[in-house]
């Protein structure tokens, strides 16, 4: 990730080379064009002091090159940006009224956003303005990183660990929390079961008894309708000279069938009263039959209703038929055998989750060990680094600390590293705070107040050049790191910001040509006023235009001999290394 170029208040355009940018100029000029526009692009608080008198707005316009997949890039698009080219747009409006607006990848976005993008981008480390390595939180990243080996294995096979913890955490916590809700719920299905057990309903049963039932309800009048039905088909034994249907089809079939060879239609005809016949003497013959059959039996009635109302309880409760009430059953059954073995699942969890604080206070134990070291050679690097960056009583130290948890803490809420119990979290057990004691006899503080405003740029100089390669923020703004020194000690704040360079973006607002001079590309904000509006302008300095700069900012006159001398030498000191 690096930032491409920055359109900024004034309309300059300010181009960024990748490696080590020094921007000089008059007092104040460099800060307000880039440090300011920075923090906008970063999510600032907009200030409508920065609108020009009389113009309607102020834009910031950045261009920042991302690679696919880095986390700025992964969190830009999930708020719907889209990357050009590799390279991310972003755009800051300030009104004069002081309304503020932001797009972030051809979308209009909230300024909270700036600023979560702004953690992966770029860290500012100024007087008023510190970011990055002065949150623990990635003060203990950065060390992680530049342990190496000997902290990510560990804090690997922890990571892995601690997230199986959790799974098993809240499968445990669901199981035991919700124990009497699952008691009650088993309950409730065996005492369902167990009703149907008892009852035995047959699939299709409670239709058969409804039709069985409305059979017998009304066995009188269907015997007294279907004999009816028999005696006007095949007559009535108790009086013969009643005319009946059977009787009169078989005239008719025998009246066509004395004629039927005369005419085809007519024989068709005589067929189809011969078969009329033969169909109404079965349907005769079985409406004897049933009405023989037919038993008004109150017994049977009083059982069918009986059966009736078991079936009719039990669909009301789990089902709206038979069928339904003996599929609930079968899924009831299924369910209260998952229930009933909460049990031994609850167990099983239980050995699992203190096996497995067991090993995460063992890779704990791990981990601290590992940073402790790592730390105290990071402290000693940093040390020495400040000895030659004008703070030679300086001294730096980590603090790597537990959080030991009282007796009143809940179970579960910690870990035992080291015969205590601490609290841990997804890296471990550790607090590491990066300290600094300014000078002899000072207590050791957090870097962010134990040193002065101008010290602290020069401190996390320091920290930055040792971390080198560790911290993965791409970009790095300087402002006024040059606070406080001189001589022999600017140059080598110089040659520390170079050698950050090499593995990062660099951006550095100076007033000290030995620091601008170690510089890939320098930058110059100049200031010009026609009388009524004053504009900032940004030229890039090479070969000829460098060397008077740099004369000017040595003597105050370009075209000193002496100073211009002492500028060319400087330069090739820059870029010999020495």
């Amino acid at each position: 990730m690096r930032i491409r170029s920055l359109g900024v208040i004034d309309d300059a355009v300010v181009e960024l080379s990748p490696g080590f940018t020094a921007v000089t100029g008059e007092t104040g000029a460099g800060k307000t064009m880039v440090v300011t526009s920075l923090g906008l692009l970063l999510g600032g608080r907009a200030d409508p002091a920065l609108v020009r008198i009389g113009a309607r707005s102020a834009v910031v316009e950045g261009r920042v090159a991302l690679p696919a997949g880095s986390p700025a890039a992964v969190r830009a698009e999930e708020a719907g940006a889209e990357l050009d080219d590799g390279a991310l747009l972003i755009s800051r409006t300030v009104s004069a009224e002081g309304r503020s607006r932001a797009h972030v990848g051809g979308r209009s976005a909230p300024v909270g956003l700036l600023a979560e993008l702004a953690d992966d981008l770029v860290a500012v480390h100024g007087q008023t303005d510190q970011q990055g390595l002065l949150r623990p939180a990635r003060q203990r990243q950065a060390l992680d990183r530049y342990a190496g080996d000997a902290v990510a294995v560990p804090l690997a096979k922890y990571a892995a660990a601690h997230r199986r913890l959790r799974t098993v955490a809240a499968e445990l916590d669901e199981l035991t929390t919700r124990a009497r809700e699952r008691a009650q719920e088993a309950d409730l299905l065996r005492f369902g079961l167990d009703e149907i057990a008892a009852t035995e309903p047959l699939p299709g049963e409670d239709a058969e008894l409804a039709a069985e039932a409305e059979r017998l309800g009304h066995a009188e009048s269907l015997a007294s309708a279907a004999t009816a039905a028999h005696a006007a088909l095949a007559g009535h034994p108790e009086d013969p000279e009643a005319i009946d249907a059977t009787t009169l089809v078989a005239g008719a079939h025998r009246a066509l069938e004395a004629v039927r060879g005369h005419d085809r239609e007519l024989a068709a005809l005589a067929d189809r009263l011969g078969e009329l016949g033969i169909l109404m003497a079965d349907v005769a013959t079985e409406l004897a039959g049933y009405a023989d059959g037919l038993d008004a039996d109150p017994l049977r009635l009083a059982a069918v209703e009986e059966r009736r109302a078991a079936l009719n309880h039990l669909t009301r409760k789990y089902g709206e038929d038979i069928t339904a009430v003996l599929a609930w059953s079968e899924q009831s059954a299924a369910r209260l055998a998952e229930l009933d073995g909460d049990d031994d699942r609850i167990a099983e969890l239980t050995a699992e989750r203190d096996a497995l604080r067991a090993e995460l206070g063992e890779l704990a134990q791990q981990l601290t060990d590992a940073r402790t070291a790592a730390a105290e050679r990071f402290a000693a690097a940093v040390t020495a680094e400040l000895g030659e960056l004008a703070m030679p009583h300086a001294r730096v130290s980590v603090a790597i600390r537990q959080t030991e948890l009282g007796e009143d803490a809940a179970e579960g809420d910690g870990i035992e590293v080291g015969g205590r119990t601490v609290a841990y979290g997804p890296a471990g057990a550790d607090e590491v705070e990066i300290l600094l004691a300014p000078h002899p006899g000072a207590p050791p503080r957090p870097i962010a107040k134990g040193a002065s405003g101008g010290e602290l740029s020069r401190v996390m100089l320091a920290v930055e050049v040792v971390f080198a390669g560790s911290d993965p923020v791409p970009t790095y703004l300087f402002d006024e790191v040059d606070a406080g020194v001189g001589g022999k000690a600017a140059v080598e704040v110089g040659r520390r910001l170079a050698r950050l360079a090499k593995s990062a973006q660099v951006v550095v607002v100076t007033h000290l040509p030995q620091v601008a001079a170690f510089a890939d590309r320098q930058l110059l904000v100049e200031k010009t006023h026609d009388g009524s509006v004053t504009r900032s302008g940004v030229t890039v300095l090479e070969g000829e235009d460098r060397i008077r700069e740099l004369s000017r900012m040595l003597a105050g006159q370009e075209d000193s001999e002496t100073a211009r001398a002492h500028a060319e030498e400087l330069l090739e000191t820059a870029r010999s290394g020495g």
